[in-house]
């Protein structure tokens, strides 16, 4: 599950992250050509303070290195010997407390039927375009036009949600504004089609060559080989246009994170499974999943008396039950908020227009309970049946990915109706974890790498390069320290590997001794030996099976000094549970600790842990038993951890 996203929208092209060892691959030049007049954008001359690793000195300054930080991670990502150009501005753009358009980006021409062009009769982006002709094609032209809001930093968008200019992934409430930019240069790059998703025509006659691998999987057709019409239905069929380029497809099945689901028990007339979309608070949804009985929500107030936006009247009958509640007025975090007070053990949103999905965005570490959104038809069959009695399970497939069709191709953004700007060229908003090229910007993404690579290769970013393709880099703080996590496209290319440190993105480097360990295709790393406050740069080198040494990545993390003092109490699992759970805690520093099990009066039932103990992550298992032994009644109970920090309480449910 994702946490705690903040979403805006983004105007048409975008970007994301492959990392590549530049000497293997030919690393490319991009060039931000400052479009800005005197005082305004790049030139503001207003002072500021460094901040995150940004050492500028004025607003301008600070504007023109996160593009330059974002244009030298695309360049040691892109194979190419021609320069490229990237005229870029800051303007005032839509904006409201709402919704603010942060940027857009596109190539300033396309070209086709060029020479070494892999595909003839279709459309390239210009950089893409200059990359396999190896000659600038449009040397009149920038490569990318690019455009940002300017009225971000007036505060447009709510009080201080402003730009953030560092580079460390620390914007808090604020908007990072590197993430923005790769998105943006992306689209730039090759993410996006030059065909129409309204008239369903192609740009003077020809296809882009994105078409060839955007698939409508009810027809079986790429849009290069459908009828205008056929790509108009296509472009608002929702979850039915995917990516089916291979690389892709092969880098979703590792990236994308197991598809919730809500699964109808009883009665057999509706029972099955439908679509649901996690939320990015509350407690993660695990493949064995949670059941219970669902209860409508009744506010008996507002426009709508199942939206969950008034008291409720009938919280009583909540208790111990799955809350159904209806979208609409409040946020859903306000919707979670009132559910849990009532004591539902989990909460369904049903949307309030007949297609999709509701968006489940917000967040509120207070929130325990799982909760999800599914459409409006499940909601409504779900009431039409609730006299008889509904029990449901919320949990994840087994086997179908989130943000992919059902046989694993990634999906693409094609709502109903079509969205301007966003359809079409934005990978879908289902996917988990978040990816850089979905529509709108999450808190969650910073620098790392995520599809666009298995995008870039099948439209020939990397035609004839065969380097030593590192897809996945990032780094983060945890409890221990800062962890790092890598993917190599092929690990046997490599030969040795070594970790190297630095506090500046400009170096200098130095090995670091890190804990290594494996979590399927990803490798993981743990740096113990930091220091709270400080901001730590990464970078992978590389010797690969012909003796080649490359340096590869460059992400940052910073230990925060509040981690090292941080408890956190983690969700049961499995909950609800019959024959017992694994309760996992986190401590930021050596203490006294009391782990016990309380049922719904208070009365202490159990006691797990109570005693000093190391910092770290700990778990304890309880097996549903009394202090004497014995098997308690079916019924909820709460886990509370007690430290000097103050009490923690997670919520289980025991069945018989």
């Amino acid at each position: 599950m994702k946490t705690t996203t903040r979403l805006r929208s983004l105007a048409v092209l975008a970007g994301a992250l492959l990392l590549l060892g530049a000497g293997a691959a030919g690393a490319a030049t991009i060039t931000i050509v400052n479009n800005d007049g005197v005082g305004e954008g790049f030139n503001d001359a207003t002072p500021r303070v460094p901040v995150g690793g940004n050492p500028g000195t004025t607003l301008g300054d600070q504007r023109l290195f996160v593009f330059q930080h974002a244009a030298s991670i695309w360049g040691s990502i892109l194979p190419s010997n021609v320069e490229i150009l990237v005229r870029a501005q800051f303007n005032p753009q839509t904006c409201s407390a709402g919704s603010a358009v942060l940027g857009s980006a596109g190539p300033t021409t396309v070209h086709g039927n060029f020479t070494n062009a892999p595909i003839l009769n279709h459309w390239y982006h210009q950089a893409l375009a200059n990359r396999l002709a190896e000659t600038d094609l449009s040397v009149a032209n920038p490569d990318i036009n690019a455009t940002f809001n300017l009225n971000i930093d007036s505060g447009c968008f709510g009080p201080g949600l402003l730009w953030y200019y560092g580079i460390d992934g620390n914007e808090g409430a604020n908007i990072e504004l590197l993430p923005v930019v790769l998105h943006e240069l992306g689209h730039g790059l090759g993410f996006s089609t030059t065909t129409s998703g309204t008239t369903g025509n192609y740009l003077s006659g020809f296809p882009h060559v994105s078409d060839v691998f955007l698939m409508d999987n009810t027809l079986g057709l790429h849009w290069d080989q459908m009828t205008a019409a056929q790509r108009v239905a296509s472009a608002i069929a929702l979850d039915h246009l995917v990516w089916d380029g291979p690389e892709a497809t092969l880098q979703a099945g590792a990236y994308l994170n197991n598809r919730p689901q809500l699964v109808i028990n009883s009665p057999g007339g509706i029972a099955g499974s439908y679509p649901a979309q996690g939320a990015t608070f509350g407690a993660a949804l695990t493949l064995a999943g949670l059941s219970g009985d669902v209860v409508l929500a009744d506010d008996a107030a507002g426009t709508d008396p199942n939206d969950g936006c008034e008291p409720l009247v009938n919280a009583a009958a909540l208790a111990g039950k799955v809350a159904l509640i209806h979208r609409g007025t409040c946020t859903f975090v306000a919707k979670a908020q009132a559910a849990q007070a009532a004591g539902a053990i989990a909460l369904l949103v049903s949307n309030n227009v007949a297609s999709g999905l509701p968006g489940m965005g917000g967040s509120d570490p207070s929130i325990t309970i799982p909760c999800i959104g599914i459409t409006q038809a499940a909601g409504a069959a779900i009431e039409a049946n609730l006299g008889s009695g509904v029990n449901v399970t919320l949990n994840l497939h087994p086997t179908l990915l989130a943000g992919a069709d059902n046989s694993g191709r990634p999906l693409m953004y094609t709502p109903n109706p079509f969205q301007s700007g966003s359809s079409v060229s934005h990978w879908d908003v289902t996917m988990n974890p978040n990816a850089l090229m979905e529509p709108a910007i999450n808190v969650d993404l910073h620098d790392t790498v995520d599809l666009t690579h298995g995008h870039f290769t099948d439209i020939g970013w990397f035609q004839g390069v065969v380097p030593v393709a590192l897809q996945d880099f990032m780094a983060e703080n945890v409890g221990d320290g800062i962890q790092l996590r890598w993917r190599f496209a092929d690990p046997n290319e490599l030969g040795t590997l070594t970790v190297e440190r630095a506090l500046d993105a400009a170096g200098p480097w130095a090995p670091q001794p890190t804990e290594v360990s494996r979590q399927g295709a990803y490798t993981t790393a743990i740096d113990t030996r930091v220091d709270p406050g400080v901001t730590y740069w990464y970078r992978l080198r590389v010797t690969d099976r012909e003796g080649e040494v490359q340096v590869l990545g460059l992400v940052s993390a910073r230990r925060d000094i509040e981690s090292t003092l941080r408890v956190a109490l983690g969700a049961p699992a499995p909950n609800p549970a019959a024959a017992g759970t694994t309760l996992s805690f986190r401590i930021g520093q050596a203490q006294p600790v009391k782990l016990t099990i309380c049922d719904v009066s208070g009365r202490q039932v159990r006691t797990l842990a109570d005693g000093t103990l190391a910092s770290g992550d700990h778990t304890r298992q309880w097996d549903g038993r009394d202090e004497r032994g014995e098997a308690v009644s079916a019924g909820i109970y709460f886990v509370r951890l007690s430290t000097a920090s103050g009490v923690k309480t997670q919520r289980v449910t025991i069945v018989r």
